[in-house]
C-alpha cells in the first residue's frame, strides 16, 4: 500500500512539475498607439553643443519586440529671439539631427513637433551644471560596507536653488542607472555622486554624467524613477502609472504625448577600477 501512494505522490509531483513549464500568455489591453518624444538636449561642457537629436517613436504592445519609429515629421526649436533651429530626419529612422544649434545657458527654448495632423509644444529653459572637480574609489562603500563605491565631487553654486541629474553607465552591465537631486541640503559646499552598483569589480569602467535640470524635470524624473523601480520596490514605491510630461498637444489635448523636453548643460568623466 506505502509503494502505491509513493507511485501516485510521484506522478502528482511530476505532472505539477510539468505545468508549472508551460508559458502563460496574459491577454492585455493595447491602448491606441501614443506619440513618444525624446528630447533631451545635451552640451557637453568643452563642446560646441550644435550637433544635437529628437528621436520620436510610439508606444506599443506589452509582447512586441520593436518600438515603431515616427517618420515624415516636422520637428524644430526656436529660441526666446525667435531663431529657428531645424532638426531633419536621418530617412526612415525617427532620428531628426539638428548640426546648427546654438546652446545658451538661462535662454527660453520652445521645441514644436508636427506629426500626423497633430501640434505638439513645449517650453523649457536650459540649465547649467557645475565642472566635476574630483573621482574618488572607496573600497568600503555600500550598507554593508564591503562594497566598491566611486564618489564624484562637485562645488554647488551659492545663493542659487540647483537640481541636478547624474547618470551612471557601466561596462559589466546593460542598464543606465539614473537618480536626480537638489541642493537644499548643500547648498554652496562641496558635494558628490555616488555610483549604486554594488557588483563593481577591479578592471570594470563607469562612465559619470552630471546634468544640470530644472525643478519641473526633477518633479518628472522622480515620479518616473519610483514608477520605474529605482526606488528599489519598497512599500511606498508609487503604483504604476502614465507619467506625462510638458509637451502639450495644442490640437487635442487629450491626446497627448510621452516624454518631456529638456535642455542641460552636462560634464562626464570615465572611471577604471582599481
Amino acid at each position: 500500500m506505502s509503494k502505491n501512494i509513493f507511485i501516485i505522490t510521484a506522478i502528482m509531483f511530476s505532472f505539477f512539475l510539468h505545468s508549472c513549464e508551460e508559458v502563460v500568455d496574459v491577454p492585455l489591453n493595447t491602448e491606441k498607439p501614443r506619440l513618444v518624444i525624446d528630447a533631451g538636449i545635451n552640451w557637453y561642457k568643452g563642446t560646441a553643443g550644435d550637433q544635437q537629436k529628437i528621436k520620436l517613436t510610439t508606444t506599443t504592445d506589452y509582447y512586441s519586440n520593436t518600438i515603431p519609429v515616427v517618420s515624415g515629421a516636422t520637428v524644430y526649436i526656436k529660441n526666446s529671439v525667435n531663431t529657428v533651429f531645424d532638426f531633419i530626419e536621418i530617412p526612415n529612422s525617427g532620428e531628426y539631427v539638428c548640426t546648427n544649434f546654438i546652446p545658451q545657458i538661462d535662454e527660453i527654448y520652445t521645441l514644436t513637433v508636427i506629426s500626423n495632423g497633430q501640434t505638439y509644444t513645449a517650453t523649457e529653459t536650459l540649465k547649467s551644471v557645475t565642472p566635476i572637480q574630483e573621482l574618488i574609489q572607496k573600497n568600503d562603500g555600500g550598507i554593508t560596507g564591503e562594497d566598491i563605491e566611486i564618489r564624484t565631487y562637485f562645488n554647488d553654486p551659492a545663493l542659487e536653488e540647483n537640481f541636478y541629474m547624474f547618470k551612471f553607465k557601466y561596462s559589466n552591465q546593460v542598464k543606465l542607472n539614473y537618480y536626480v537631486d537638489e541642493d537644499r541640503f548643500y547648498n554652496g559646499n562641496t558635494f558628490f555622486s555616488v555610483t549604486d552598483n554594488e557588483d563593481l569589480s577591479v578592471g570594470d569602467n563607469v562612465e559619470i554624467t552630471h546634468y544640470g535640470i530644472s525643478r519641473s524635470y526633477y518633479n518628472y524624473m522622480n515620479v518616473l524613477l519610483s514608477v520605474a523601480g529605482n526606488s528599489g520596490g519598497g512599500p511606498f514605491q508609487s503604483p504604476p502609472a502614465t507619467v506625462r510630461g510638458n509637451i502639450v498637444n495644442q490640437t487635442n489635448f487629450d491626446n497627448y504625448a510621452l516624454g518631456f523636453f529638456r535642455l542641460s548643460e552636462a560634464d562626464t568623466r570615465s572611471y577604471t577600477i582599481q
